[in-house]
């Protein structure tokens, strides 16, 4: 799909089919960030917390690389920022269930000078 194809909101959606077929995750949540960052609001900045079996076994930066694989077209294209907090379910259990927050948006016209 090239870039002048995507749909409002067909972002979120294909991000969400593509992570929930090809991991099957205990916990999905997909936050769209948009609105917290400079210029217009649109579907390019998101916020990926996941809980996965699969996810037991590798480190941080195997389970990150998974996600930029399968979520390639997107990151070449409409997604500009990706949040990632990519779990085991010990881990996530370990966390109470707690994500981070993100930080607000410093860049764009949201940037204060010098």
């Amino acid at each position: 799909m090239s870039n002048e194809n995507w749909a409002q909101d067909s972002v979120e959606a294909e991000i969400s089919t593509k992570i929930r077929s090809a991991l099957s995750p205990l916990v999905f949540e997909l936050e769209n960030e948009s609105h917290r960052h400079g210029g217009p609001a649109t579907d390019s900045h998101f916020k990926l917390t996941l809980v996965c079996e699969q996810f037991t076994e590798l480190p941080r930066v195997k389970r990150h690389q998974q996600i930029y694989a399968i979520l390639a077209e997107e990151l070449k294209g409409p997604v500009h920022a990706l949040a990632l907090h990519l779990y085991s379910p010990q881990e996530w259990e370990e966390a109470n269930g707690e994500v981070p927050g993100s930080p607000d948006c410093r860049g764009g016209s949201k940037a204060s000078p010098g």
